[in-house]
């Protein structure tokens, strides 16, 4: 079984996903949930499925540094081969990204609209399709090589429509990158 760890910050419907479609299966196990939120949503899906959970606040930090130093110490405490952000809503420092191997979810088609509200700079963009991607974190922001995107024209489609499209695919582009980086001979 290859190992994952995964981190979140909100509502969880990657984690879910994950565990639904992925853990124990394939040959991956998800040995590891994080989040920084001690509130978020994400909680109870790792609590229904028996997989270890910790909860690190990043409110309690004096600086990134400081946090990152801690989510890398629990990460090498399981082992793990890989680190999956899913949906986890922070910048990280060198501390993290020149120790830990990690990928990470973005809801556009980098290199466009790196940062926060993408998915709202990718509707109203003059391109006629948007999508997803995912990428090996490093200290730039989004700017890590793109393992793999799945794209979604808009013609036709309201906001919501849009989005929920992006919803869509999301977990189905970072299942499939887990597998492709843990697997690369497979697909």
């Amino acid at each position: 079984m290859k190992k994952i760890a995964v981190l979140f910050s909100g509502a969880g419907s990657n984690l879910a996903y994950i565990l639904d479609n992925l853990h124990r299966k394939e040959g991956i196990e998800v040995a590891l949930t994080l989040t920084n939120v001690p509130t978020a949503n994400g909680i109870r899906y790792a609590e229904a499925h028996g997989v270890p959970l910790e909860i690190v606040d990043s409110k309690g930090f004096s600086s990134r540094e400081e946090f990152d130093s801690m989510v890398v110490d629990i990460v090498k405490q399981y082992g793990v081969e890989l680190v999956v952000l899913a949906g986890f809503m922070r910048i990280l420092t060198p501390v993290f990204t020149e120790q830990v191997s990690a990928i990470n979810l973005h809801p556009s088609l980098l290199p466009r609209h790196k940062g926060m509200k993408a998915i709202e700079r990718s509707y109203d963009d003059e391109h006629p399709e948007g999508g997803v991607s995912v990428h090996w974190v490093t200290s730039e922001l989004d700017g890590g090589e793109i393992i793999l995107q799945k794209s979604v024209a808009k013609e036709q489609k309201s906001f919501e429509e849009y989005e929920a499209a992006i919803k869509t695919i999301e977990k189905i582009a970072l299942s499939e990158a887990i597998k492709k980086v843990l697997n690369p001979n497979v697909i």
